[in-house]
């Protein structure tokens, strides 16, 4: 059956993809199917969604982050005339049931592009008497909740998707995303805060895209505060983080600010552990596979903060030898590290997932990309073990986006995997990240505006987005 999809207007790239995880999860991704509505833009708010059945459509609205609502199409045209033909057309089983004297209803007037006026908002309400409503009015609780959405013929002159010919909607609401999570998980009321903290918002939606729920086990390689583990935990997973820095997962700034007391905070399940590990030097025994559902992460690619890997410089130079610490300085040693660049960062990434997730299990992780000519050259290693199902683009700076990309293991890890892996890091680092290993990306995010060449202000002014679109602002 066909619905009427609206979306928050914020984070356009995320949108679709978020459903779509949402319908692999609920079980109904077969069945999915997108339509745009008549004279609509690709980036408009309103889409039309083909779900198997009401209960799917729920489940997915009411878990999404970015769906406003999923509503049973009523009716729709280009006047108020036409959409009453419309709604008198459809049929009276699928209506009359919704319209009894013991239910109870709320009629909401929503317009995108434009503002209505609340007398505006009661003469539509009031053009609505052909529809035979018997219950009672119930603005708090209403048993049913009817929406009647307007767009207008604006253009592409008020900085929104361009729509050419003014379109009605009226439908029930099946369902709706709940935003009240977000000022509860805000980062700014939260306890323990790192500077590369993840926007509850993108975590929510990363969860989402790895198919997190109840029962699953969730691995973040590059933990930090904790942020994207408690986007997990909240949709009922088991959790469990590492982290290069020992200071950020044993210690925070004491014992009642630190990871452990963000899950405190918000009431949720603790992580069942939290290791002082390298991303490089992996801590699991030879042999063991498959233990992840999913792993969710932001690895560090040099913008915020670089990466880092242990072994120290001298020690990676052959300066000196390998060392163990001695017994008495071990609770407060730190030990050495060195950069990590970023090819080596996703090659041992790609590993770590191929080797520990279950089959089907997801990799949901944020990779920079280059900006040249308003499009996107997204160079990432490839990996046998992985099927990319979903990439959304977060334009960044003129000439930097970063991309949400979510792979699939679509096959068991082997030695001969494993091998041709390394061989394609090897010519991947040679062949496709000199610009980004070689710091331009930090200076292309950083670049004082007085430095900006004229070639780099024209860039800029053509990737200006043509239309409003919140993005979220967290870079690492």
């Amino acid at each position: 059956m066909w619905y009427l999809c609206v979306f928050f207007h914020r984070l356009l790239d995320y949108r679709k993809p978020e459903v779509e995880s949402l319908a692999e999860l609920f079980g109904v991704s077969e069945s999915l199917e997108w339509r745009l509505p008549q004279h609509h833009h690709p980036d408009s708010p309103f889409h039309f969604v083909n779900l198997p059945n009401e209960e799917a459509a729920l489940n997915i609205a009411n878990r999404s982050i970015l769906v406003k609502g999923i509503y049973e199409l009523w009716g729709e045209g280009s006047n108020y005339e036409e959409l009453e033909e419309a709604i008198m057309r459809y049929p009276d089983d699928r209506k009359l049931p919704y319209l009894t004297s013991e239910s109870t209803f709320k009629i909401t007037v929503d317009s995108f592009g434009k503002v209505i006026s609340f007398q505006e908002q009661n003469e539509r309400m009031k053009g609505l008497a052909y529809i035979p409503f018997k219950g009672r009015v119930n603005l708090k609780n209403p048993e049913h909740k009817f929406w009647l959405m307007e767009t207008d013929d604006y253009g592409a002159n008020n900085g929104l998707p361009p729509i050419v010919q003014r379109r009605i909607f009226f439908g029930r609401e099946v369902g709706g995303a709940d935003r009240k999570l977000l000022p509860t998980y805000q980062l700014k009321s939260r306890t323990y805060l790192g500077p590369t903290a993840m926007d509850a918002e993108i975590a929510f939606l990363m969860a989402n895209q790895a198919l997190v729920s109840p029962g699953k086990l969730i691995y973040d390689p590059f933990v930090g505060t904790g942020s994207i583990l408690i986007a997990a935990a909240h949709f009922g997973a088991m959790t469990m983080g590492a982290d290069i820095d020992i200071r950020v997962v044993r210690d925070g700034r004491g014992p009642d600010c630190n990871v452990w007391s963000n899950f405190k905070q918000y009431g949720l399940p603790m992580p069942i552990g939290l290791l002082r590990a390298d991303n490089n030097l992996p801590p699991w025994r030879p042999g063991l596979k498959e233990v992840f559902d999913a792993i969710i992460c932001d690895p560090p690619y040099g913008v915020r903060a670089g990466g880092r890997k242990s072994g120290g410089r001298k020690l990676l130079k052959g300066a000196v030898g390998p060392y163990t610490v001695p017994d008495d300085k071990r609770t407060d040693h730190i030990p050495s590290t060195a950069p990590y660049s970023l090819a080596e960062c996703m090659h041992d990434l790609l590993d770590l997932a191929a080797r520990m997730l279950v089959m089907g299990g997801r990799l949901v992780c944020f990779y920079p990309v280059l900006r040249e000519d308003d499009t996107i050259q997204i160079q990432f290693p490839e990996h046998q073990c992985f099927k990319l199902v979903a990439s959304s683009e977060q334009i960044l700076s003129s000439r930097y986006s970063r991309v949400l990309l979510t792979m699939v293991k679509i096959s068991p890890y082997t030695d001969e995997i494993a091998e041709a892996a390394r061989l394609m890091h090897l010519e991947f680092k040679e062949n496709h990240l000199k610009w980004l290993e070689e710091g331009n990306l930090h200076s292309s995010v950083f670049m004082p505006a007085d430095q900006i060449t004229a070639d780099d202000s024209k860039a800029f002014k053509e990737l200006k987005p043509k239309y409003r679109g919140a993005i979220c602002s967290s870079v690492q």
